[in-house]
């Protein structure tokens, strides 16, 4: 289980899985390697002496560019040599990468709020100078993030001037009012293409993360929200994903964002569902119905 940090979603995932007699271990990203010295090339994985029989990705550390690619690399690598993980590399690319997830999204017709992406700071005048009209406002995230952290409402040009983004890229979402006094949004949860569970995040302020303080709340069954969302998650082609959706001012619902390391503690909680139970579930059968690596291949790899 690749993860830095396990806390609860850890230790719940590995009390799932030893429930099912699945022995499973912590091992940071960071610390794996390749071997590129014989004919076979080999994966070094602390505490493993040949490959794992299946990879779960809890979580990847923050880090410069060139640390994420090799820890991407190591999965990718790890499929390439047969072996299954959850979510894989090219799922952990397409949703940790807010850009591509927008793309995603309009090219499957997924809804969701004008976007613009861009390097040069000109061309994000332009639109702040275009969008910023009468009440309505636009909302800069950077390219890579999570739990509602660096997020920032642009209502002028100097806003936005103010505001520059460390990384020299700007990620612009139009701001979305909705036609409630409150702010709030909706996370469902999808495994397989299937939603198993939905909550309302409820915030005294507009940005709706659990992390900055916001509350989860149960909601009814919503076929048309939990379609939507196994329609998003599709659209970026993952195993699992937390999606979260919002209202607009026309009362119709739009895909944020999706999330391909999202969090559960609150939506087992608020839902009662065993969501860890549900995703240890999947997994098993990802492992036991994808194609099985060769003998050969764990023998180079010891």
């Amino acid at each position: 289980m690749f993860s830095d940090e396990p806390g609860w979603h850890g230790k719940a995932l590995r009390g799932a899985m030893a429930a099912l007699s699945i022995e499973s271990q912590f091992v940071s990203l960071s610390r794996c390697a390749f071997d590129l010295t014989r004919d076979q090339p080999k994966i070094v994985i602390p505490g493993f002496r040949q490959l794992p029989d299946a990879a779960f990705v809890r979580g990847i550390a923050a880090g410069n560019l060139e640390e994420i690619v090799i820890r991407l690399d190591i999965l990718h690598a790890l499929e390439i040599l047969g072996v299954p993980v959850f979510n894989d590399g090219r799922a952990i690319e397409r949703t940790v990468d807010k850009a591509m997830t927008s793309f995603l999204l309009r090219q499957h017709a997924i809804p969701t709020p004008r976007t613009w992406v861009c390097e040069s700071v000109q061309h994000a005048r332009y639109i702040a100078e275009k969008e910023l009209t009468g009440h309505s406002a636009l909302v800069m995230k950077p390219l890579f993030g999570s739990q509602g952290q660096g997020i920032v409402k642009i209502s002028s040009v100097d806003q936005l001037d103010a505001h520059l983004p460390v990384a020299s890229v700007f990620y612009l979402q139009e701001y979305l009012h909705s036609r409630s006094c409150d702010f709030r949004d909706w996370r469902v949860f999808i495994i397989d293409g299937q939603a198993v569970g939905g909550m309302q995040r409820r915030s005294k302020n507009w940005v709706t993360n659990r992390a900055q303080g916001a509350v989860c709340e149960p909601i009814d069954h919503d076929a048309d929200l939990f379609r939507l969302a196994a329609a998003a998650a599709s659209a970026v082609d993952v195993d699992y994903a937390g999606v979260d959706l919002m209202l607009d001012a026309s009362g119709n619902w739009t895909v944020g964002e999706v999330n391909g390391i999202p969090a559960w503690q609150g939506l087992e909680r608020v839902t009662g569902n065993n969501i860890t139970r549900c995703l240890v579930d999947a997994f098993v059968t990802k492992i036991t119905s994808g194609p099985v690596y060769a003998q050969q291949d764990r023998i180079a790899n010891r």
